[in-house]
């Protein structure tokens, strides 16, 4: 860049930065204004109700509503999440599994999905072969996408490489043709199929061009079944990897996030079904939803959740050592609670037991992995911080949830690579928003509209004025 357009540029930044503070010192004052009288609103009509629901729903992300109707999932405060009106023990029992392995396949939980029912043999078997054929990228997709910029959040990468397979929809050619209405499930569910299908290979090339070294990805294995396939993209050959996979993708294909204790919606409402639900409802084709519900994930209040869990855990192991006690443990809970932070991983504002999906992380754990200091620290957390918290007196539910194991499973194979944790939830989230992206076309909901108010509104609704 020469000397004259630096010139410019600068002179353009200092522009921008004067008008910004012009319009930041007309906000300022009336923004703290607001700001207490929002808060203290908050504090004295949340339980007030306005019509069927409260201020507090309103003014809260519209938390505990329901207002979506969403077919396949279904979170129990005692059983879990339910994936169409089966508990994660029931799938892990019936579920089909890979031949010597222990774990569902995420083929027949996506079949379930669909369904409603588990495949048989020869269902489950062909149903492995459509899904491998749809997996393919073409060499135009597979170049854009390692011409990405190594330094792109590997979330970026994800949801631009979903939207580079876009141009193939066959539902919105459907659509551009005309399609009858009633029909729009039908090229919805190729899509979706494809969708879930391609999504690994897509995330296989986002690792290998964020930290592949310039190392070439393996080609698809016939031979392998989806997290198979997804594991030696990810580099690790060792086989209870690909068992780690195959529950991993299972139960995070619907997500009831807690992010640092404060719990997101959940079900169909959590921020990356509702957007991927959302944006579907205006009939765009599933890669084009799908996409939006991954820039939803990337949010930290959403899919950073086990990234600070494991956090937690690392930096209890750089305090203590490996050498640590369960007195260690509690003297750490007890500290963090005191700096005014809370104990990540633990606490569900629906849950009122331990989080059926860490039982099964644990379980993973004690068969397969032995002699590791992380996961053994997650197992003698497991056994202090629930009792810690109850003397408190404060949590209501002081059990852990899915991302209290989840980073430490995965840095025992070697990814350690926390920014790509991320797009892990996004390759299972397909299995469940996708799924339910078909049923909402079949059932023809119509596109989301819900009212809203401006804070003066809802004041005066509360008195009567309106």
């Amino acid at each position: 860049m020469n000397i004259f357009a630096k010139s410019l540029l600068s002179k353009s930044q200092s522009g921008q930065r004067m008008f910004a503070s012009v319009v930041r010192n007309k906000l300022e004052a009336k923004i703290v204004e607001q700001q207490k009288v929002f808060s203290a609103f908050k504090k004295e009509h949340g339980n007030t109700k306005i019509g069927e629901i409260t201020v507090g729903s309103v003014c809260g992300g519209m938390r505990g509503m329901a207002g979506i109707l969403y077919e396949t999932s279904k979170l129990h405060p005692i059983q879990g999440i339910n994936y169409r009106e089966k508990d994660l023990y029931e799938i892990k029992e019936q579920a089909p599994r890979a031949e010597g392995g222990r774990e569902p396949l995420p083929e027949g939980v996506l079949w379930l999905l669909l369904t409603g029912e588990f495949p048989n043999e020869q269902e489950l078997k062909e149903f492995q072969s459509e899904l491998y054929q749809r997996g393919h990228l073409s060499k135009d997709e597979e170049r854009l996408i390692q011409a990405f910029p190594k330094d792109m959040h590997p979330m970026t990468q994800f949801s631009m490489g979903v939207m580079a397979c876009q141009p193939n929809s066959k539902y919105a050619k459907a659509y551009r043709d005309g399609v009858h209405k009633s029909k729009y499930w039908e090229t919805t569910l190729e899509d979706a199929l494809d969708v879930c299908a391609k999504v690994p290979r897509i995330a296989g090339l986002v690792f290998n061009n964020s930290y592949g070294h310039g190392k070439p990805m393996p080609d698809q294995d016939p031979s392998l079944d989806y997290s198979a396939n997804y594991a030696r993209y990810l580099g690790i050959e060792d086989k209870n990897f690909s068992e780690l996979m195959r529950l991993y993708l299972v139960l995070h294909a619907y997500i009831y996030f807690i992010f640092i204790n404060f719990i997101s919606d959940h079900e169909g409402g959590n921020v990356s079904a509702h957007a991927t639900h959302l944006v579907g409802s205006t009939l765009a084709d599933p890669y084009l939803s799908f996409a939006a519900g991954m820039n939803g994930l990337a949010g930290p209040l959403h899919g950073l959740a086990n990234q600070e869990c494991l956090r937690f855990l690392l930096d209890f192991q750089t305090k203590y050592g490996t050498k640590w006690t369960e007195h260690d443990i509690r003297d750490y809970v007890r500290d963090t609670l005191a700096s005014g932070k809370v104990v990540p991983g633990y606490g569900h504002a629906v849950l009122r037991q331990t989080d059926p999906r860490f039982m099964c992380e644990l379980e993973f754990a004690n068969h397969y992995i032995h002699d590791d200091n992380l996961v053994n620290l997650v197992k003698a957390c497991y056994r202090v911080i629930p009792d810690a918290l109850a003397q408190t007196g404060k949590v209501s539910n002081p059990w852990p949830n899915v991302d209290a194991g989840s980073g430490a499973l995965l840095m025992h194979y070697g990814l350690n690579q926390f920014d790509y944790y991320t797009v892990l939830f996004g390759v299972s989230r397909a299995l469940g928003v996708m799924s339910a992206q078909v049923w909402s076309r079949a059932l023809g909901l119509p596109i989301e509209r819900p009212n809203s108010l401006t804070l003066n509104h809802l004041m005066k609704k509360v008195k009567n004025e309106l």
